[in-house]
């Protein structure tokens, strides 16, 4: 690559990682269950639009946004697919947006569908019930005034859904079975109300992966397409059987290499000492990259496929690592955040345990300005 050498750091995105990502799902997946790709939050730090388009090549059926700008945006950029906003879309002007762009909203309170009853602008929606996570959604005892609503004003509904709270554990399915109990009596509340031949849909990636009664019209999986299990406890039981393969690296370059004294202070507040005479190379990445300052004095980065240990402080624009151990470095060098040096690697869940973050808090707070490359 020649690309990103003109950055001084940079992401890349793997096409075929993502490509053997969906074949993973699709493969277990019966034909008339539709895969969506969960792309909300700037498609978990990977990029709203870059990581879409490769979805949209590779044949997924669908996305799900967060809001109707992030569906406008993915309209923008000639996706033609069905979209549904799984985030709240407060009635107004949004809703003639989503009207005119021919996207799926959600609605998942009776104040807000009695508002968008009343609205000029009516786009499709999908029904969102809560069966147990007390998040969005419709509760079970609010369905009989929902649906005669939607029935007297005969609104566009085209979906139903719900979501899991915790299909985590292979071993501990108890409260995502109630939930699904429950989504189904929602549903057959609907059907015997005439409102049938809806989608309906519960799962997330944890769900798709658990059980294939989960799956039902459609499954939204977010976390599973960017080559992650959304727990250790899935990991441990899937990953020999859906071989899942991370999409991001994130890359920097070395700026500046230094000698430094023992005993001699590290960064702000001098947090650290050197305990030897060492060699020092300061990475142009920080906090405000989205590297957080939990990493100081136990963050890591590749070079030359060898770990460096992150010395002091992470600031907001820069890390120092201790490079002692390598031979012939020069400004320029490429270091590796996450991902593959040769045969040596920092995965995400190895690194976002060290911050003290979860995989997905911690992908998607990786700043949106870095330039994407898709290689």
């Amino acid at each position: 690559m020649k690309e990103e050498k003109i950055y001084k750091t940079w992401i890349e995105l793997s096409s075929n990682n993502l490509k053997n990502n969906i074949g993973v799902f699709k493969n277990l997946l019966d034909k008339k269950t539709k895969l969506f790709a969960v792309v909300k939050s700037n498609a978990y730090g990977h990029g709203l639009e870059d990581f879409s388009r490769m979805a949209d090549k590779f044949r997924v059926d669908g996305f799900c946004v967060d809001s109707i700008i992030e569906g406008i945006k993915l309209r923008s950029i000639s996706i033609k697919k069905p979209i549904l906003v799984i985030g709240p879309s407060i009635p107004g002007n949004s809703l003639l947006d989503a009207k005119k762009n021919d996207i799926t909203i959600s609605i998942s309170n009776l104040e807000a569908l009695k508002i968008y009853s009343a609205s000029k602008a009516k786009p499709d929606f999908h029904l969102k019930i809560d069966t147990g996570m007390h998040r969005q959604g419709l509760q079970i005892f609010e369905m009989s005034e929902a649906i005669s609503i939607i029935k007297k004003k005969k609104l566009p509904i085209n979906g139903a859904y719900t979501h899991f709270a915790s299909a985590k554990d292979p071993k501990n399915t108890e409260f995502t079975n109630k939930q699904f109990n429950e989504f189904n009596e929602a549903i057959k509340l609907l059907e015997t109300a005439g409102l049938r031949d809806l989608a309906k849909h519960c799962s997330a990636t944890g769900g798709t992966l658990l059980d294939k009664k989960y799956h039902l019209d459609m499954v939204r999986v977010g976390i599973g397409l960017y080559g992650m299990y959304p727990s250790e406890e899935l990991k441990k039981e899937f990953q020999d059987k859906y071989k899942l393969l991370p999409v991001l690296s994130w890359k920097a370059l070395v700026s500046e290499v230094k000698e430094v004294k023992s005993g001699e202070g590290i960064s702000y507040d001098l947090v650290e000492k050197l305990i030897k005479d060492s060699k020092i190379a300061i990475i142009p990445i920080g906090y405000w990259h989205g590297y957080p300052r939990s990493l100081t004095s136990v963050g890591k980065v590749l070079i030359n496929s060898k770990e460096c240990k992150v010395l002091g402080r992470v600031c907001m624009d820069m890390i120092i690592v201790d490079v002692s151990n390598l031979e012939n470095l020069k400004l320029g060098n490429e270091a590796v955040l996450i991902g593959k040096s040769e045969n040596s690697e920092i995965t995400l869940e190895e690194i976002s345990q060290l911050s003290i973050n979860s995989t997905y808090e911690f992908i998607t707070r990786i700043n949106p300005l870095i330039k994407k490359i898709i290689i």
